[in-house]
């Protein structure tokens, strides 16, 4: 069996100042700094990318933009590119989040455009998808998943799968304290390498990394890291606080 590195990463998501950004990934460099056996990343909102990115040189810690355009450049006011992203010093890119879904109109195929731009320009994509309360209480979730992984995904090399991750986050439970128990965690999980061992075979799908995300805490985190095919977690509020999010990163499973 593949052993997967963990991956915890923190999405800021539309908070923080460039001070207060910096502040907040100095006090986590004191906190998780000598972290080797895990990877950490974190992804500031784009005003603060550049001097996060000085203080995290030399680090272990990586870092992600929280979203990009597929076109390189042009005439896309308010768009960054992917090389833009690796300009400033970016390894990795967060796409097709629920958020840019839900109020911004993305859809599996931009989602898909933007997968093959980052990996065009050598970031990692950390490809999001999850389904709505409704579609869970419908129990319609399974086939919610598939249809947002071959989306984004299918046409790809099997080889691309190495440059990429996939988040799996309920919408339900984003933000609002909610969090899929860990079964339910496990099963989407579980269904997620199914399917990307049908796109690019089983032993591909051994070594992509799954990442559980929606209000993944201190106190959630142990348990969901348990989980054989839960490899990491992309987390939102719990990021903002030093102290919380060195707790994941440190989590004991």
């Amino acid at each position: 069996m593949i052993k997967r590195t963990p991956m915890l990463a923190g999405n800021w998501k539309m908070h923080g100042t460039v001070s207060e950004s910096v502040a907040l990934v100095e006090d986590l460099l004191a906190r998780v700094g000598d972290v080797a056996d895990r990877e950490v990343l974190v992804a500031p909102p784009f005003t603060s990318l550049h001097a996060v990115a000085e203080r995290l040189e030399g680090t272990r810690v990586r870092l992600a933009g929280q979203n990009m355009h597929w076109e390189d450049k042009g005439a896309f006011t308010g768009e960054v590119s992917a090389p833009m992203l690796r300009a400033v010093g970016c390894t990795h890119v967060i796409l097709g989040h629920s958020e840019r879904r839900q109020f911004f109109g993305e859809t599996d195929t931009s989602v898909a455009h933007k997968v093959r731009a980052a990996l065009r320009h050598g970031l990692t994509a950390i490809v999001c998808v999850g389904e709505q309360l409704a579609e869970r209480e419908e129990s319609r979730t399974l086939a919610v998943i598939d249809s947002q992984i071959r989306g984004a995904l299918e046409g790809l090399a099997p080889g691309d799968f190495a440059h990429l991750l996939i988040a799996y986050e309920p919408v339900w439970a984003i933000g609002t304290g909610k969090v899929a128990t860990c079964d339910q965690a496990e099963e989407v999980h579980r269904t997620i390498r199914d399917i990307v061992a049908e796109l690019a075979g089983a032993s591909v799908a051994e070594g992509v990394r799954i990442l559980y995300g929606g209000s993944v805490k201190p106190d959630n985190i142990d348990a969901l890291m348990r989980e054989p095919d839960v490899d990491g977690a992309l987390v939102g509020g719990a990021s903002l606080k030093g102290e919380d999010f060195a707790r994941i990163v440190r989590f004991q499973a």
